[in-house]
């Protein structure tokens, strides 16, 4: 890819990745990262410079695998796709926002954070997630605190069936007085898919509702799979 990663975000489809947020609750975006992007975040995972914790998840019943959320500084790639992609997403979350009477956000991404530490939030949430053979991720949300952006973003940075088999990315939507469903989604390299951090917003025939959302990752088979995880609010 000749274009900045910034570039390449401000040309993503926007109009058919909106009405996939309204129509199926989720957004598979074309390719954003490049392979030199890819192995570069994969590369900073062994860099303890840039990180600000790890996880362990089997230590916390979470699954099996691990992640580490990077420090601020972030990360040139992690701050431009997360500066970026907040502003379109905003605009969806607001377009949410109107059909039930929730709270709306500001347009940039620099006074939302703002927002979040005048609340106590103030730890930075990107993260890369590493999963190895027989690795998976329990459904969970990604809330770390009382403020928190509706939306947010998985990159894929292996190559599907190249670096790893299995792992698909697992969304669950809890519906009102019906039985949950669930979606498995598999993607490129490079590819994003954006989705709920707790919900969606669902027109039904007496208006619309929301409908709570759950995501995780099923078991490896083999190989290692690396994924860049965009969380829009900060962290206590």
């Amino acid at each position: 890819m000749t274009t900045s990663v910034e570039a390449r975000l401000r040309n993503l489809p926007w109009d058919k990745l909106s009405n996939d947020l309204w129509q199926e609750g989720y957004a598979l975006t074309p390719p954003i990262l490049d392979e030199d992007e890819c192995e570069s975040l994969i590369a900073a995972y062994d860099d303890e410079g840039l990180f600000r914790s790890q996880i362990v998840m089997a230590r916390f019943g979470f699954g099996r695998g691990e992640y580490k959320y990077f420090k601020y500084p972030l990360p040139k790639v992690v701050s431009s796709v997360r500066t970026e992609l907040y502003p379109r997403l905003a605009d969806i979350a607001n377009g949410w926002a109107e059909k039930v009477g929730g709270k709306t956000f500001p347009p940039q991404h620099a006074s939302f954070l703002d927002v979040c530490h005048k609340a106590g939030q103030t730890k930075p949430t990107p993260l890369v997630l590493k999963y190895e053979a027989g690795d998976f991720n329990c459904l969970h949300q990604d809330l770390y605190g009382d403020v928190a952006f509706p939306l947010q973003a998985t990159f894929f940075l292996s190559r599907r069936e190249i670096n790893y088999t299995g792992g698909e990315f697992v969304l669950v939507e809890q519906r009102p007085r019906m039985q949950s469903r669930p979606v498995a989604i598999t993607a490129e390299r490079g590819q994003a898919v954006i989705f709920p951090t707790r919900y969606r917003i669902v027109q039904g025939t007496k208006g619309f509702y929301r409908t709570n959302l759950k995501h995780g990752v099923s078991p490896l088979r083999s190989g290692r799979r690396f994924t860049l995880g965009v969380i829009f609010h900060d962290a206590k």
